[in-house]
């Protein structure tokens, strides 16, 4: 891309706090944006071939929203952490195998999109997300759900097509968690903890394409209350 495009995407992003450039065969994040640290609240790089996220990320202090998704981006810096005031992370279609040690103080985070990369597990980082509203981890390699997920303040938790076989009974303590959603992994009915069904906030739980039936659900304990929660759920929306 000609230096004369960048330029011209550089002077609008001056002037209106969003820098957009997709699908542009970037091999790098634009050095030229260091010039705008002050004054962006929208990164959207996404559509790419960035394999790195330079610290520089860090001095966006403004900074509100970041896409970087279908990049190749291996390992994200500790500096992105640095973002006080960032709610929306757009990163899916990467080759993420682990958030940083620091990235439960993205205190201001309300949704993280992670479809699509190498994680094995659910990141403890995110139980220390207070503002945090939607979670997508669908599309990877994840085999189990930890006990740590018992304090993630999440309204919604995507983990479809994943490797999962194992799910802390912790789950059903998760004090917002309103939709679940677990289509397509490994799961034998014995390994739903039934307490998402009788003591959880759970109004919406997604399990198809599983190791078992559907219909062998509605024979467990705690059916009928998930079913209220459902109905009542869905009166609110009609």
């Amino acid at each position: 891309m000609g230096n004369s495009a960048l330029k011209a995407h550089l002077e609008t992003a001056q002037k209106t706090g969003v820098f957009q450039l997709t699908g542009k065969g970037l091999t790098e994040f634009p050095e030229d944006l260091q010039k705008l640290t002050s004054n962006l609240r929208t990164i959207d790089l996404s559509n790419n071939k960035i394999e790195l996220l330079p610290p520089l990320i860090g001095k966006f202090s403004l900074l509100k929203s970041l896409a970087l998704n279908n990049n190749k981006l291996t390992a994200l810096p500790e500096e992105l952490c640095k973002l006080k005031k960032l709610e929306t992370l757009h990163l899916n279609g990467n080759h993420l195998r682990q958030l940083p040690a620091a990235f439960g103080q993205l205190s201001a985070l309300k949704t993280l999109s992670l479809s699509g990369n190498q994680l094995r597990t659910v990141p403890t980082q995110l139980s220390g997300l207070r503002h945090l509203d939607v979670v997508d981890l669908s599309k990877n390699q994840i085999q189990n759900v930890p006990d740590t997920v018992g304090e993630l303040q999440a309204i919604e938790l995507n983990l479809n097509q994943n490797q999962i076989s194992q799910i802390s009974v912790h789950i059903s303590h998760c004090p917002r968690l309103k939709v679940l959603r677990l289509e397509e992994n490994c799961l034998e009915l014995s390994m739903l903890p039934q307490s998402i069904l009788s003591d959880s906030q759970i109004s919406l739980l997604a399990v198809e394409g599983n190791l078992f039936e559907i219909k062998k659900l509605r024979e467990l304990e705690g059916y009928d209350k998930y079913m209220e929660r459902f109905t009542a759920t869905k009166k609110k929306f009609a």
